[in-house]
């Protein structure tokens, strides 16, 4: 009976798209997290009948045919990168991204990671690094005597030292871009790493065409909708139940075909 295989299909579909929302979930207070959409395909068709076949030797076709299909299977999980709300922290390390873009830090291998998570600190050589100590690329100092910390939003790092009136030029940020973000790969710890599917890292300053603007003192929060995600949480839910119907009802009639005398 294939209606008990479809419907254990269907289970573990939903088991899945209820992992992928309780991430979402979880990380609602992520910095810099994007949401996460599970997306789905129906499986292959048994023909019984083929549409568009003959019906008898005079060539009569079959409009429609009979095709049962095998249930459903995971296609893809796939980062939805719409921009999310950017909250004033007033400390001026804080960076947030508004539009495209992501911040490049320098892993302890020597390759490049990629992130949206702009709370940055100082390590004790002075240079900017993400919360994990992670160099920013190209890497930039601040020196020890600087008194302000200005970041425009083109990404340009103009520091005041004692002494001086004028502030200096002590570093620009670049920002990467992707022809697919969404083909990035997760690796944890808010950091993404460039893949086949994502193309070539292009590299710009902020404010660039293509490229988003840096605001100082600020931080991208997670554009997770707890609404909308609880929302899908209940949804999947009563899908799962209906699959788990479908399976208790293909056993009961199973259990009536035994049955027979």
């Amino acid at each position: 009976m294939r209606s008990m295989m479809i419907g254990a299909t269907g289970m573990q579909a939903q088991e899945l798209n209820v992992e992928v929302i309780s991430h979402n979930i979880a990380n609602i207070a992520t910095s810099g997290f994007k949401r996460q959409r599970a997306d789905f395909q129906d499986m292959i068709y048994d023909n019984i009948r083929r549409p568009g076949s003959t019906s008898t030797d005079a060539g009569n076709i079959v409009p429609t045919g009979i095709q049962v299909g095998m249930g459903v299977r995971p296609a893809a999980v796939y980062r939805i990168n719409s921009q999310g709300n950017i909250t004033i922290t007033d400390n001026p390390l804080d960076l947030s991204i508004s539009g495209r873009g992501y911040f490049q830090v320098l892993l302890p291998d020597g390759s490049t990671a990629y992130t949206r998570a702009g709370s940055m600190q100082l390590n004790a050589e002075g240079v900017i690094v993400n919360a994990d100590g992670y160099p920013l690329q190209p890497a930039i100092t601040i020196p020890s005597n600087a008194t302000d910390v200005t970041i425009n939003s083109s990404g340009e790092v103009l520091v005041k030292q004692d002494g001086n009136i004028t502030p200096t030029n002590v570093g620009q940020f670049q920002l990467a871009n992707f022809v697919n973000p969404a083909g990035l790969e997760a690796i944890g710890n808010n950091l993404l790493k460039e893949t086949p599917a994502s193309g070539t890292a292009t590299t710009a300053v902020p404010a660039s065409i293509g490229f988003g603007e840096i605001r100082q003192a600020s931080i991208e929060n997670s554009n997770v909708n707890v609404v909308s995600e609880i929302t899908s949480l209940i949804t999947a839910q009563r899908a799962y139940e209906m699959n788990s119907r479908v399976i208790k009802a293909s056993d009961e009639m199973l259990n009536t075909v035994s049955q027979l005398r």
